[in-house]
């Protein structure tokens, strides 16, 4: 595995797009790692002090997520280093799309990613610059539908994603309108942890959760690992956080989701962040959501909880680990070899999977909640049932699924 991954990280990318704004400091690039299979995909993300490398390691890694989630197309990624609370930011964004559109035409589809938004910043951006949708590259260089399938799947795929979930099972508040963006990757990341007893042994109920994250990806994790019957006895939040040893019931979980402020947990009770970092590593846990930022957790921490039976880790972000490698660094390595490390390329393939789903073929209408969660979570499913009969061990699971992935690949 380490082979393959050597040949794959060193492997050039085949396309770097590199723009200078002339009316600010702005830079960007789009770093296209291959056009398998005619395309590729990838958010564009905003920060002060990003660089090409960091677009370049999130290509790759897209590329080894649509070996699960499909479309079966390269890894894709546009980064801009400039300052996102800049009031000059829209005209820099305004610039980026007018320059990058060619791509977007032919061969290569995006979407929102950090500090740039899907519906407020992509969609409208790139309509005014004659592009009919984000993902359309991807349908004109993988799929090459005629253009009446092509008016019709770009029509389901704007409708599927900002869908409103109507069935009660999926939402925690029918009135607040959530959608399916709101709430998938959060699904299959809690759909992973089940399978994942199922297909490897055990069973989700009354198994012991530590949630680090609030965000729309963790908070919806922890709304349904509570649904499954999981306990979460432990939030960890970038202001402070939560233990409760009982476990929060459904009730109580679904009151701290209602009363997020934004992405941040709000409760009465929270304990102060120095205070539950402290403590929330050592709580006896089976199963761990790493649902932050990328690169957060520490081999100690992993130690820690490992010390106090931690079973299965369901990463929520990518790469969850305090490692400087692309992909398999040493923290990363020393915790798939001592517990359960799910790859986060299938746990939190749930965006990535419907806007496959809603590209891939004609859905029927009218569009049925349940069916869009469902197949997120086979899509999951499968993809763990292939690791574990490749390596039925519990151990090096995430090796296992690399090797499978980077075998597509190179």
């Amino acid at each position: 595995m380490k082979e393959l991954l050597k040949k794959y990280e060193n492997k050039q990318p085949e396309i770097v797009f590199n723009w200078k704004d002339p009316e600010t400091e702005a830079e960007g690039w789009t770093v296209i790692n291959s056009l398998r299979g005619g395309a590729a995909g990838g958010g564009t993300r905003m920060r002060k002090g990003l660089d090409m490398n960091e677009v370049l390691s999130l290509a790759k890694t897209m590329e080894v997520k649509f070996t699960v989630s499909g479309p079966a197309i390269g890894g894709a990624k546009s980064g801009i280093n400039f300052d996102p609370n800049d009031p000059r930011k829209r005209g820099v964004l305004e610039r980026w799309y007018k320059a990058v559109t060619p791509l977007l035409k032919h061969y290569y589809g995006t979407g929102g990613d950090l500090n740039v938004d899907a519906d407020k910043d992509v969609i409208p951006i790139t309509e005014d610059c004659g592009v009919w949708h984000p993902q359309e590259g991807i349908f004109n260089g993988h799929f090459k539908p005629t253009e009446a399938d092509k008016i019709n799947r770009i029509g389901q795929l704007r409708q599927g994603v900002i869908k409103i979930i109507e069935d009660k099972k999926f939402s925690p508040d029918l009135s607040r309108k959530y959608t399916v963006a709101d709430m998938l990757t959060g699904y299959g990341v809690a759909e992973a942890v089940k399978h994942y007893y199922n297909i490897y042994g055990g069973n989700i109920v009354g198994k012991r959760a530590i949630v680090q994250g609030f965000g729309n990806v963790g908070s919806a994790a922890a709304y349904y690992l509570t649904q499954l019957g999981a306990k979460v006895v432990g939030i960890i939040d970038r202001d402070g956080g939560l233990i409760n040893e009982e476990g929060f019931t459904m009730q109580e979980m679904t009151d701290l989701f209602l009363g997020k402020d934004g992405n941040k947990l709000v409760a009465d009770n929270m304990i102060s962040f120095e205070e539950i970092n402290e403590k929330i590593w050592s709580l006896p846990a089976e199963i761990f959501v790493p649902a932050a930022a990328s690169r957060l957790v520490s081999e100690n921490q992993v130690q820690q909880m490992i010390d106090t039976g931690l079973e299965v880790i369901s990463p929520g972000a990518n790469v969850p680990f305090a490692d400087k490698e692309i992909f398999f660094g040493p923290i990363m390595e020393y915790t798939d070899k001592h517990l359960s490390l799910l790859p986060d390329f299938i746990s939190n393939c749930g965006i990535a999977r419907v806007f496959a789903y809603f590209m891939e073929s004609r859905v029927a209408l009218p569009m049925i909640d349940q069916e869009i969660f469902d197949d997120t979570s086979e899509t999951i499913r499968k993809a763990l049932v292939k690791t574990h009969q490749k390596n039925n061990s519990k151990q090096e699971i995430c090796k296992t699924a690399f090797e499978i992935a980077l075998k597509q690949l190179i």
